[in-house]
């Protein structure tokens, strides 16, 4: 498989390799390698699918590892719709079902989080454990507060005239979340940023960043109905202690009846690239943990 592009990115393993897959209204990409027990990792705004490399790698050992890019992000397509977390759900599991996946883990970070807990929410049978890292759950308490901070006004940035404004100047844009949800803004290194930088420059694909953030009113709704039914499946619920911090357990414990919480010190919201090590670690033992 060839490597992200970047020094800075990590390259997944070479025995991994990348497809294609037709879902309801949109094409996927995913990378795809190991074998075992299935697990599917779900990355959020501001990276894509490439944030994944040294998970897949360690995971790959004993897993088969899925790692899709989202709807309209990265090298999947740009559907003019489709952006409410229910339907990337479906996305995923159309992915899996592509590659005869009937069960798998679920892990995701930022708006993969959302997407995480939607997929958990539809297919709770198809869902073996769930991981969820840094991000809050549309709807789901403390909701109303968490999504009044300053720091998440982008929640509610879009339509033409903010694609206007960052067109051309996406890495200032970027630079902005890089640096204000880091607890190191230099764990995320020049050539990161770069790699990055470059995929939310091409046509189309800022339309489609903020239509994720757009749909998230439509996603409260809809979790709001799912947490009628608790989740039952064992959830990881991981914060960085610069960031969303033991939150992610509160949010989860309203939502789910089998929650481990984890904080992850000396890391803000960028997990994967501020503490590498110890995010693997801690998530690659919750999975192998039995049921």
């Amino acid at each position: 498989m060839a490597t992200a592009g970047a020094a800075g990115v990590p390259a997944f393993p070479s025995s991994f390799h990348t497809q294609e897959v037709a879902t309801d209204g949109a094409t996927i990409h995913v990378r795809v390698g190991g074998s075992g027990p299935a697990v599917v990792l779900i990355h959020g705004f501001g990276d894509t699918g490439d944030m994944w490399a040294p998970m897949a790698a360690e995971l790959a050992r004993d897993h088969t590892v899925v790692v899709p890019d989202l709807r309209g992000m990265g090298l999947s397509s740009h559907p003019a719709g489709g952006y409410d977390k229910k339907t990337q759900a479906g996305d995923i599991r159309a992915v899996l079902a592509k590659l005869g996946i009937e069960h798998s883990d679920v892990v995701g970070h930022d708006i993969g989080t959302m997407v995480a807990y939607a997929y958990a929410a539809r297919y709770p049978d198809r869902t073996d454990k769930l991981v969820v890292m840094d991000a809050p759950v549309p709807g789901i308490p403390p909701w109303e507060q968490i999504v009044r901070s300053p720091l998440l006004w982008h929640f509610s940035f879009g339509g033409p005239d903010a694609e206007r404004l960052v067109a051309g100047r996406e890495r200032i844009y970027l630079d902005r979340f890089w640096n204000e949800f880091a607890g190191t803004p230099s764990k995320i290194d020049e050539e990161s940023r770069r790699h990055y930088a470059a995929i939310y420059a091409r046509p189309g694909a800022m339309h489609s960043a903020f239509a994720q953030f757009l749909a998230i009113p439509q996603d409260a709704t809809d979790n709001l109905a799912a947490m009628a039914t608790r989740l039952t499946m064992p959830v990881l619920a991981v914060g960085g202690a610069q960031s969303f911090g033991a939150n992610e357990a509160i949010v989860m414990r309203n939502a789910a009846t089998d929650v481990t919480e984890l904080v992850v010190p000396d890391a803000g919201h960028w997990l994967m690239e501020e503490q590498t090590a110890a995010t693997v670690g801690a998530v690659s033992d919750f999975l192998r943990r039995p049921k």
